[in-house]
């Protein structure tokens, strides 16, 4: 049944994004409707993305002689009581393409699985299940063993592909389970950790929509590129809704790009540097050693220790934040300054009670707490700070770190300290514990939103006198001699300001990215064995309902202050409520590269078992030793050699840090399409990067350059040296100086 084409209305939504990139705006709210604009338009372009991209991947025979298409959204015929035409792959009715087996068929007879380019069938494979006429083979726990072979054997594009023609039962248990509670998924390296979580946020979102639509689902990757990486899943899944970050990224306002040693990122992630902060805090609520001149009106008011010392006591025990505290403290420092006033100007020369009346004492305090030379000392005595300016001033001044962390030693201290300039990933987590401790004073913020509305009111009311001004005189109705209603007789200012400020009503993703106290319905933290524990308590206030996915393999943990055990990471917050299901079947890494990873697996910790490859490519890892002078010439030959033995799919060279340089400056004459850096472009056929960028990736082909560089790079190199040797889908290829 054809209900028209799509292709118009994608181009208008092109069209529209590209106008409203091409907006800059002037003001603050031009800028804002821009970006709701480019949201929203985007958000079209994805969603008729999926159509262009092929809808339908398989069929379900059933016992009963019905038939089910099985497609990444649902489409019903409105013609025909809305009976479904295609089932979306989350239904629950569309379970048995993934969990039948001919063992348990659950009630249905084929299962047939549509090879799709673009719009274009290419391919299809049938599944009949049927005791009778099922045969065992190497991989009878496969489900569309055909499809999922072919999807793992073509060349890979630079982005990831979504799995929901391939999605096997244990993957399906993981992402159909529960919404509440802290789930942990591990897996080893291939076992598909990432599709898993990516398509369990569609599931949710597709399951729990009126839960999740308005609160948001919050997905936390390891770097930029891994995020660039993934970011067509979810748009191919018909989702747009997912808020995509790094821990990097988590503090609003703040990009974190700046770099610091493994060692300080580590001090920095500790648990300790909750106590740290929260002295830092308390460093500045300030108390002199002598007594503090305040100069009013030409006259000098002093502030003893005493009174500055009892009036910092007082205001702590309130309990309140540093920030929000405040008030508390100007309103005892402006009380003792007044009673020093009432006392000079009331004084009762016979030696009685003060001439001043009560009134007369509260016109003084008024007229203090707006003197200048009063506030400078209260800023002074109590200052207001954001977070980032208490960690400036912190890591800025050793004397001020001496006095917060006594209980670090000095190396961890010296640390700590550097020069204002940017912010590391390792000082989000800690700014985000600052802003707790600082709290924020609103009331600024809501009279200016107040002055805002006011001004915005009398722009809508000058609008409708224009109108009014513009209307002739009344007009009689022919029919009924009733006058004519003009826009001004159904609207007034506040209603049409209401309407002006619901058209420019930013996405959930949007308002959750600009708040640091959103709470989020769900989140989903990939690579989470990476996370320190102040990065953890971050994530906790993010989710206070802790409704979790949590996707890792404690194996591959590289940061010092990664995560050793799933139990150590949740348990302060959790308890023992949390519950895990574990991946064994690595689909990525044939089994002679997981042969070589397993070796070092075992270095690593002799308890754990590498997953289970469900195939060979039939090629074994070459190993090769060559003279240290010569290594990057050979490293330049042998990725050469590779990017042209590469019909199809792309290169990764995976090197340590201390080696990109040589390595860079030597490739870019002889391979021109390598691609080098921080960001580097993922469509690139040749990919220059270090362990830590190539988290989550994966490539065709893979050549590991100086693998005991890789190790003694970093305590936990071992770790690092196995995600490297498991990024290859097809060939791996190990590059050792002698």
């Amino acid at each position: 049944m054809l209900y028209g084409r799509l292709d118009d209305l994608r181009e208008q939504a092109a069209t529209r994004l590209t106008q409203a990139l091409r907006s800059t705006g002037g003001t603050l709210q031009d800028r804002s409707q821009r970006d709701s604009s480019v949201q929203m338009y985007t958000e079209q372009v994805d969603q008729y993305a999926v159509v262009e991209n092929g809808l339908a991947f398989g069929r379900l025979d059933t016992d009963d002689d019905g038939r089910h298409y099985i497609g990444r959204i649902g489409i019903f015929d409105p013609s025909d009581d809305y009976d479904p035409l295609l089932m979306d792959w989350r239904a629950p009715a569309a379970r048995p393409f993934y969990l039948a087996t001919a063992a348990n068929p659950q009630g249905v007879r084929r299962r047939r699985h549509l090879r799709t380019r673009r719009r274009t069938v290419v391919g299809l494979d049938d599944e009949v299940l049927d005791l009778a006429t099922a045969t065992p083979n190497g991989h009878e726990e496969l489900t569309g063993e055909a499809s999922l072979l072919a999807a793992l054997n073509a060349g890979r594009t630079g982005r990831m592909r979504d799995i929901v023609e391939t999605i096997q039962a244990e993957q399906d248990q993981v992402i159909r389970a529960d919404l509440p509670g802290v789930l942990v998924v591990q897996g080893g390296p291939g076992t598909g950790k990432t599709a898993v979580a990516l398509h369990r946020a569609a599931y949710l979102l597709y399951t729990h929509r009126r839960e999740l639509s308005s609160r948001g689902v919050l997905l936390v990757g390891p770097n930029a590129t891994f995020l660039r990486y993934i970011s067509q899943v979810l748009p191919a899944l018909a989702e747009t809704g997912v808020l995509l970050r790094t821990q990097a990224d988590l503090f609003p306002g703040v990009s974190a790009r700046r770099t610091e040693s493994a060692e300080a990122a580590a001090v920095k992630g500790r648990p300790v540097m909750t106590e740290v902060l929260a002295a830092a805090v308390r460093d500045r609520q300030w108390v002199p050693d002598e007594p503090l001149e305040v100069e009013v009106e030409r006259e000098a008011l002093h502030l003893d220790p005493q009174t500055c010392r009892a009036a910092r006591d007082r205001v702590r025990r309130s309990g309140r934040p540093h920030n929000l505290a405040r008030p508390l403290f100007d309103v005892e420092i402006v009380h003792a300054l007044a009673a020093q006033v009432a006392e000079r100007i009331g004084a009762d020369p016979l030696g009685g009670d003060n001439l001043l009346a009560e009134a007369d004492i509260a016109e003084i305090r008024r007229e203090l707490a707006e003197e200048p030379g009063v506030r400078a000392a209260l800023d002074e005595l109590w200052p207001v700070l954001t977070p980032q300016r208490l960690l400036a001033d912190l890591f800025a001044d050793p004397d001020r770190i001496a006095t917060a962390a006594p209980q670090l030693t000095a190396a961890e201290r010296d640390l700590l300290h550097r020069e204002p300039g940017g912010w590391t990933p390792a000082d989000v987590p800690l700014l985000d514990e600052a802003a707790h401790l600082l709290g924020e004073d609103d009331r600024a913020a809501a009279a200016r939103r107040d002055r805002i509305r006011v001004l915005q009111r009398e722009y809508a009311e000058g609008v409708l006198e224009i109108w009014r001004g513009s209307r002739s005189i009344d007009v009689e109705d022919e029919a009924d001699g009733g006058e004519i209603l003009g826009v001004t007789d159904l609207i007034d200012a506040d209603r049409l300001l209401d309407r002006q400020e619901e058209s420019e009503r930013l996405t959930t993703a949007q308002r959750a990215a600009a708040d640091r106290t959103w709470a989020f319905g769900h989140v989903i933290v990939d690579e989470a064995q990476e996370l320190s524990p102040m990065a953890w308590r971050l994530l906790m206030r993010r989710c206070p309902s802790r409704s979790m996915t949590i996707v890792g393999d404690v194996a591959q943990t590289g940061a010092l202050s990664g995560t050793p055990s799933w139990g150590d990471a949740l348990e302060p917050y959790v308890a023992q409520r949390w519950r895990l299901e574990e991946l064994t079947v690595s689909y990525r890494t044939p089994a002679e590269i997981m042969a070589v990873a397993a070796d070092v697996l075992a270095e690593i910790d002799p308890a754990l078992t590498p997953p289970r490859s469900v195939r060979s490519s039939g090629v074994p890892p070459w190993d090769r030793t060559v003279s240290p002078d010569s290594l990057v010439r050979e490293a330049v030959a042998a990725t050469a050699k590779e990017a042209a033995d590469l019909a199809e799919g792309r290169l990764g060279v995976i090197v340590p840090a201390g080696r990109v340089a040589d390595l860079e400056a030597a490739l870019v004459g002889e391979v021109p399409e390598v691609a080098v850096g921080e960001h580097p472009e993922l469509e690139s056929r040749v990919v220059l990067l270090t362990v830590a960028q190539a988290k989550g990736l994966e490539f065709d082909r893979v050549l590991v350059v100086d693998p005991a560089g890789i190790v003694a790079e970093s305590p936990r190199g071992r770790s690092d040296l196995y995600v490297a040797l498991t990024r290859a889908t097809q060939h791996l290829g190990i590059l050792r100086p002698r």
